[in-house]
């Protein structure tokens, strides 16, 4: 028996945040989504994604199985399903030749080895499955559609991937003068410092702090809050209740109901709030954006270049990879920045701001995709990485796609 995660079509109501990852490579809680599937199993865990993605995926996952299978029965999973005990039990517990389904959206569906040489893909590499004939079960645990479902949900999350790791206490450094309160419900991981002035509130959430972590002088932390391996956060910054900031992130000013993927920075004053960062974004001093309309309405944003109305109040912006805003940058509710976008001046910027884009409230230029990669190298050589070549590669792609 193996696992398979699938993309399937609707991945591109995540776009711009996957263009460069697959859709179980997104954040929610501390985990990446597809983490939550592989901590809670021994069985192999195989992928299927589009075709677009497979060179960057493999590079960065070497060991990874991807878009191939091996002559065994497998359980198909879809990589929009948060996974949760409750889901995971329902999924394991599928018979051979049956399908789990929540309204629509196909969750999961076991075949047999016999069954996987009949399975198709389409243009775009994703899977096709013939599901005529196979018994079906449903589920109340829906799929995600929109990254606002995952800052949506991230406090529920937080709370569930810290009881998966089952990690508590503290191993770092608490210096004398700082406040933590319910010890039951923190982690401070090796080599991270918590410095006099600072208060950790797990009273209405847990706090996990990873590695090699700082937290500098008169910052609060309001649980439920994850804050990634080698992350800093600013002196006096607040970091509110279902916030997540990923590895080697620098943070300060105000977060709140907010996912931040991993390298990326706001480490000045300004708020940042339901909003989803991806990696390698960097926000200006004092830039601010917008979760609550002015009328208390339900916030419209965009996906996959399409308005939609969220259904909530609380959406904040959402940016893509290597994008950034200029100092004292006003950012309104449902946002979207594309991928290496530059937004900088005064007044609000467009709602919708397309891929590759320079300027803000006065008009949008094209941003030279040169100079673009030019200025993600240097950001990823900072931290001793490289822009590698498949990245690249994917990069100029989507910029001769636009």
């Amino acid at each position: 028996m193996r696992l398979a995660l699938f993309e399937d079509s609707h991945y591109n109501s995540f776009n711009p945040l996957v263009y460069l990852r697959p859709v179980f490579d997104l954040r929610s809680g501390i985990l990446l989504m597809r983490e939550k599937l592989e901590k809670r199993t021994e069985l192999p865990v195989d992928y299927l994604i589009r075709s677009l993605l497979v060179s960057l995926f493999q590079e960065q996952n070497p060991e990874a199985q991807v878009n191939q299978l091996a002559d065994d029965d497998y359980i198909f999973i879809n990589a929009r399903a948060i996974i949760n005990d409750a889901l995971f039990d329902e999924i394991i517990e599928l018979k051979s030749g049956s399908l789990l389904r929540s309204g629509d959206d196909l969750i999961a569906i076991h075949l047999s080895a016999e069954e996987t040489t009949k399975i198709s893909f389409d243009k775009e590499g994703l899977i096709v499955f013939d599901i005529e004939g196979l018994m079906s079960a449903s589920s109340e645990h829906k799929p995600v559609s929109y990254s606002w479902d995952l800052t949506g949900m991230n406090a529920t999350e937080i709370e569930n991937d810290f009881n998966l790791l089952g990690q508590q206490g503290i191993k770092g450094e608490v210096y004398v003068g700082a406040h933590v309160l319910h010890y039951d419900r923190i982690f401070i991981d090796e080599g991270s410092k918590v410095y006099p002035g600072c208060v950790i509130n797990a009273e209405d959430g847990p706090v996990y702090i990873g590695r090699n972590v700082t937290i500098k002088p008169n910052a609060v932390i309001e649980g439920p809050v994850y804050i990634g391996d080698e992350s800093q956060i600013s002196i006096g910054s607040k970091v509110y209740q279902a916030a997540s900031i990923g590895p080697v992130c620098k943070m300060g000013g105000e977060v709140e109901g907010s996912i931040i993927h991993s390298f990326s920075n706001k480490k000045h004053e300004g708020f940042l709030g339901h909003a989803y960062l991806g990696q390698w974004v960097n926000l200006g001093a004092d830039s601010n954006n917008s979760d609550l309309k002015n009328n208390y309405g339900f916030v419209k944003s965009y996906a996959g270049g399409n308005e939609v109305n969220t259904g909530s109040r609380f959406v904040g912006m959402t940016v893509a990879d290597h994008a950034k805003t200029g100092i004292n940058t006003m950012i309104n509710t449902g946002s979207v920045i594309g991928l290496m976008s530059n937004v900088f001046g005064a007044g609000f910027p467009p709602k919708f701001i397309p891929d590759f884009s320079w300027g803000g409230a006065d008009g949008l230029s094209e941003y030279r995709i040169d100079k673009a990669l030019e200025v993600a190298a240097i950001v990823k050589q900072r931290r001793k990485m490289q822009l590698s070549k498949a990245e690249e590669a994917l990069v100029r792609h989507y910029f001769d796609k636009k």
